[in-house]
């Protein structure tokens, strides 16, 4: 009996699998392992260096450097005059800067920056009900949410040009706590999350702000720390300068879970998934060096292991007791 087509079947999915992967198609965990980050390095080799992102800021190693002063922050005052337009692009709700008339204003220089950057854009990452979603975290702390401002070196005309060199993109990160009340800062985009549910949906605003209202007061941005790192995202090229800020965002429980419970991934399989906990995990920090702000807290403090600590305590009772009446 021939079977002409037997061979054809049992190939077909390993096919299918190295297409998808030569396609550059990627997702979180929570969307689909099969091309979540444990297999981001199949896609872009770049996602399996040595210098990835993100990372956990241990305070206890952090070098003090007192060249990084404040940053200078142009053109985050100034609502533009248009529309801000907000969208789903299947892995993160996303804001463009650039295209808009004040979008050539929007930059940070100083801070230890050697070049300027101009805004590009933002977008977030966050978690589900039960889990923290920031990529970064501190001192091994994950925080509710983590907000990306992605700027280009004014020095190369396009994202492409600037992935090219090690010193091409600045992101600036913070990130988030829950407070008991709504950030009124960000009514406007929470309102705007239940029009971009489904991938590529987008909205325009309905009201303009400065990208300043979304952030901590200037003159709490003086805290922060720095390390050379890569986009979080295939192809996790290593050309960014991260700077993660101290100061934390507050928001409400109300307004997170409305990312959580409103916004859904692009889809992968058949199956339409919310979109949650779209951080990638931690990265090794394979001796590269952190360095603190002049103005940001760091320890040189090593806590006491707990083995350690109790034969201590044990040994001073048995001082105290068996020593002279």
């Amino acid at each position: 009996m021939r079977m002409p087509n037997l061979g054809l079947t049992f190939i077909a999915l390993p096919l299918v699998i190295q297409a998808a992967r030569a396609a550059g198609i990627w997702c979180y965990e929570t969307q689909d392992p099969k091309c979540g980050p444990l297999h981001w390095k199949d896609i872009s080799k770049s996602c399996g260096g040595e210098s990835q992102s993100p990372i956990n800021i241990d305070r206890r190693k952090a070098h003090r450097d007192r060249n990084l002063d404040e940053i200078s922050f142009e053109g985050y005052d100034q609502a533009p005059p248009g529309r801000w337009r907000l969208m789903n692009d299947g892995h993160t709700v996303i804001m463009s800067l650039d295209g808009t008339s004040t979008a050539e204003q929007i930059n940070i220089t100083k801070g230890g920056l050697e070049d300027n950057y101009r805004g590009l854009q933002f977008h977030f990452h966050w978690g589900d009900h039960n889990r923290n979603g920031s990529e970064h975290t501190i001192d091994g702390h994950r925080y509710p949410m983590e907000l990306h401002l992605v700027h280009l070196n004014t020095k190369y005309k396009t994202l492409s040009e600037a992935k090219g060199h090690p010193n091409g993109i600045a992101v600036l990160s913070f990130l988030f706590k829950i407070s008991g009340a709504d950030n009124t800062n960000y009514n406007t985009i929470v309102a705007g999350l239940r029009n971009i549910s489904r991938a590529e949906d987008y909205v325009d605003l309905a009201s303009t702000f400065s990208l300043s209202n979304l952030l901590p007061r200037v003159d709490l941005l003086s805290k922060y720390y720095r390390y050379k790192g890569s986009l979080t995202t295939p192809g996790c090229e290593e050309v960014v300068t991260w700077t993660i800020f101290e100061e934390q965002i507050p928001i409400s429980k109300t307004q997170l879970s409305a990312f959580v419970d409103t916004i859904y991934y692009k889809p992968v399989a058949t199956a339409l998934l919310k979109m949650t906990n779209n951080f990638r995990p931690l990265q090794p920090l394979n001796g590269r060096k952190i360095y603190a702000s002049r103005d940001a807290t760091i320890s040189h403090g090593h806590p006491i292991a707990v083995n350690l600590l109790v034969p201590l305590l044990l040994a001073l009772l048995a001082c105290h007791f068996s020593g002279p009446s």
